[in-house]
């Protein structure tokens, strides 16, 4: 290995599996990181990727080189955070891994408001319609909706959140769950549910969706056009077009988790951080869910 340069550009293309996605965290250019790549495997004699239209694939050998790569790089994090001791701003990049309704409608006030407080700090969110692989270090922490069962991982609970069925203020009376028959329902793509807590037919006693994507902020733009659907709470002061409906019929809870991996648990840096995410969290999803209920969806932004 020539230095840990080419490591660090090895790490950027093995996560985004192209060399478009990870050109820009690395502030260069798709031709650039391809001749690094090329550099590297010459000096080592060995193929890390399989090249193709679609991307990057690692290799065995590249997910073993990747593997051990993230370790040192956690290492490295370490050494960092001791070198910098107790100060009191936070600095350096961390990137936050979360399903897109967390990562539209939460992450973005609670991470500009610690960023504010921490001009050094660069804060990446991740947002993904799939669970962050830490293992592999897509990510320095992740937010998911079911605690992970596997893994050297480390687990905090951030909060409940509610979930409610959501049409347009100008749309036919709904009374009861019969009135959505011949109405367009939205959810999720039903194959491409990642995680049980997010499969919501079952509530509404519906057979199937109407309008559906992978996306919860497009479920969203979907239901204020023509449908109904499940809203998270916090999302609806988006969306002031839309009001809350069967209430007591159809109200569910779920709950966010903040996940790391065990061998960061050292970093004071890291967990400065995860204690910040977890309050920022907490008062963001108060303070919109709190706008749903006195409001019914109509957008508030008083702070």
């Amino acid at each position: 290995m020539e230095n840990w340069d080419d490591i660090r550009v090895f790490l950027a293309v093995a996560r985004a599996e192209s060399l478009s996605g990870a050109a820009p965290g690395l502030k260069m250019d798709p031709a650039t990181l391809s001749r690094r790549i090329n550099r590297l495997e010459q000096s080592l004699g060995a193929v890390l990727f399989v090249k193709s239209p679609k991307g990057y694939t690692l290799t065995d050998l590249g997910e073993r080189m990747r593997d051990r790569a993230a370790a040192a790089e956690a290492e490295l994090a370490l050494v960092r955070d001791e070198g910098q001791g107790a100060s009191p701003l936070l600095t350096g990049q961390i990137r936050i891994g979360a399903p897109d309704g967390a990562a539209n409608f939460l992450l973005p006030q609670v991470c500009a408001a610690l960023q504010a407080e921490n001009p050094e700090l660069e804060i990446q969110i991740l947002a993904l319609p799939r669970v962050v692989n830490l293992s592999h270090r897509e990510a320095d922490m992740a937010i998911t909706v079911s605690p992970p069962a596997t893994g050297k991982l480390s687990v905090r609970r951030i909060t409940d959140y509610k979930l409610h069925l959501a049409a347009r203020h100008d749309g036919p009376a709904i009374r009861s769950i019969a009135d959505l028959q011949g109405r367009a329902v939205v959810g999720y793509i039903p194959d491409m549910i990642f995680d049980k807590e997010l499969d919501y037919l079952g509530d509404l006693g519906a057979r199937g969706v109407q309008l559906a994507s992978n996306s919860v902020a497009v479920q969203l733009q979907m239901i204020r056009q023509a449908g109904i659907g499940i809203v998270h709470d916090f999302a609806l002061a988006f969306a002031p077009e839309l009001r809350r409906v069967l209430v007591d019929e159809v109200s569910l809870t779920r709950s966010f988790y903040l996940v790391r991996h065990m061998s960061d648990r050292q970093s004071d840096r890291l967990n400065r951080i995860s204690n910040a995410i977890i309050k920022g969290i907490q008062a963001e999803v108060e303070r919109l869910e709190l706008i749903a209920s006195l409001t019914g969806g109509t957008a508030i932004w008083e702070h």
